[in-house]
């Protein structure tokens, strides 16, 4: 036990590996954060993530920048092969491919990059029409239904895996859900920064090697805490308070490629 004991929880599907594989580096991506805060600073607020925004940044940023990129997979498909023989037959580029494919989806936790962030944004809408007094509890399942019909084209089959399907509303966690989208934006504006001052040294990840991007990060982010507010903490990190454009050139750049 210590400042940088962090415990990690993760969840398993039988027939589908990449749920438990992306989960983990979500939840890693957390867990490097909270790891990154000098010891001297433990029990004060420099040991603190600065704002969910910016802690779901980190998750996202290991979960799809890393772990959905080809250079992940051409490290990793050796030992994915070694512990999963079936995966023999597909190479390092049609892994990258099937693990970045763009369908409509049900659940939150495992939509694609491009459709994430409208659960985001169904969730929001949502949440505002109940604190607004306009939208009552037991109308949410078919509010939810016909909304979420109109922007995924998909009907809902049943709740579990529409309105019940987060455990954010029953703990009370209202207006979490836009903290997701927000280290969308974060994730994506420090990983251009990163690469911009890592270069080739960012290549390294296709051999394994992950010390420049997470050192990049512990000397720019992780390391202060709750020193700056995150708007200042981005502007020192990046050049910029948080913008949107770094997520939409990185969601054109990534799915652009895949053909």
């Amino acid at each position: 036990m210590g400042p940088h004991d962090v415990r990690l929880t993760t969840r398993y599907e039988a027939d589908d590996f990449t749920v438990s594989l992306y989960s983990v580096l979500h939840e890693a991506g957390h867990g490097l954060y909270e790891q990154g805060f000098k010891s001297e600073h433990a029990g004060t607020p420099m040991a603190e993530a600065v704002s969910l925004g910016i802690h779901e940044s980190q998750s996202r940023l290991w979960e799809n920048k890393v772990g959905r990129a080809p250079a992940f997979w051409n490290d990793w498909h050796s030992i994915a092969c070694e512990h999963l023989p079936a995966l023999k037959r597909f190479t390092p580029e049609q892994l990258t491919k099937a693990v970045n494919r763009v369908s409509p989806s049900f659940i939150r936790v495992e939509a694609d990059e491009v459709t994430y962030d409208l659960h985001i944004i169904l969730r929001y809408e949502l949440e505002k029409a109940l604190i607004a007094g306009d939208l009552h509890v037991k109308d949410i399942p078919g509010v939810w239904n016909e909304q979420f019909k109109g922007m995924f084209g998909i009907e809902v089959p049943d709740d579990t895996q529409g309105c019940l399907q987060d455990i954010h509303w029953s703990m009370g966690g209202f207006g979490y859900f836009p903290t997701y989208s927000l280290g969308n934006l974060n994730s994506a504006q420090l990983y251009d920064s990163a690469q911009k001052a890592l270069g080739p040294r960012l290549g390294d990840l296709q051999n394994g090697n992950y010390h420049g991007l997470l050192g990049w990060l512990r000397t720019n982010v992780h390391q202060f805490g709750k020193q700056y507010p995150p708007a200042e903490l981005m502007q020192n990190a990046t050049g910029k308070p948080t913008q949107p454009d770094y997520h939409w050139s990185y969601l054109k750049d990534r799915f652009s490629s895949m053909g």
